[in-house]
């Protein structure tokens, strides 16, 4: 992910800005409606029973897949619903939180996400499921496919405040006070 200062969207920097697939511009994060992401969940998935339904998954982004279009920052959860259907495993994502860091500050993506699951071979739905029962690894990547665009604004961020003000050069400030000389107790 690239951060890009609103000067960028000028008329010489606009052919920069359209080649860029995913990036955070004047502090939005932005996933065009198209994008492929490679995907697992967090945690081993089974669903036991015809039309069993397990909601508020989680699943993380995968990077370095196959036919993956795009990569959304390293720390992002996406939180989504599976639903037994037949012999596949439909997955949905409705919503997602990314924090993408550079150095030592962070910026906070929070928001609604679109998308369902797809085999890496392109076929809708996982195919995980046997005699019914469905069993999804976490080790399992599957691709998610976005249903609409992404543009979400950047979440306040508390920490990067109370950080700044412990960064102070000369310690002034009520967060970073220099400490006062006192005396050792264990020295004579």
């Amino acid at each position: 992910m690239i951060k890009i200062p609103d000067a960028i969207r000028s008329a010489s920097g606009l052919a920069l800005f359209l080649l860029l697939p995913l990036h955070a511009s004047a502090n939005t994060l932005s996933v065009p409606g198209d994008a492929v992401v490679a995907f697992q969940v967090i945690d081993d998935l089974v669903l036991e029973g015809e039309s069993e339904r397990r909601d508020d998954i989680l699943l993380r982004p995968v990077s370095g897949f196959e036919n993956a279009t795009h990569e959304l920052p390293k720390y992002c959860v996406v939180v989504g619903d599976a639903l037994q259907d037949g012999d596949r495993l439909r997955v949905t994502a409705k919503a997602l939180t990314c924090v993408e860091t550079e150095g030592g500050d962070s910026d906070i993506y929070n928001g609604e996400i679109s998308a369902a699951a797809y085999e890496m071979d392109g076929s809708y739905g996982l195919a995980v499921c046997d005699a019914g029962r469905c069993a999804l690894p976490s080790d399992h990547v599957f691709h998610l496919k976005l249903a609409s665009g992404l543009e979400i604004e950047e979440q306040d961020n508390p920490s990067a405040r109370i950080n700044e003000q412990r960064r102070q050069a000369d310690g002034a400030g009520v967060a970073n006070p220099i400490p006062a000389e006192r005396p050792d107790p264990d020295s004579d």
